[in-house]
């Protein structure tokens, strides 16, 4: 479902994440989500938008965290030797 909603496209918004067929990009509903955007909101504000977009761009977003690498850094102290 999540890249059936989304494109990344070098010749769309500098190849960012955008909902397919628009040049919304992910970014931007996450952004409004986390400012306390309501669905509703975003659908008034995007009329491209539809609800199943914002479900994409909030799993593309979590499957993107979810493949990130983690690096185990030691502690400061500990780094420095004290």
């Amino acid at each position: 479902m999540v890249l059936e909603r989304i494109e990344i496209n070098p010749a769309v918004m500098m190849g960012k994440p955008v909902i397919r067929g628009t040049r919304i990009p992910v970014e931007a509903v996450l952004r409004k989500l986390s400012e306390g955007a309501s669905e509703a909101e975003l659908l008034d504000a995007y009329p491209r938008l539809e609800p199943e977009d914002i479900k994409a761009a909030i799993r593309y977003a979590a499957d993107v965290l979810g493949h990130e690498e983690i690096f185990d850094h030691p502690p400061k102290a500990a780094a420095s030797g004290g």
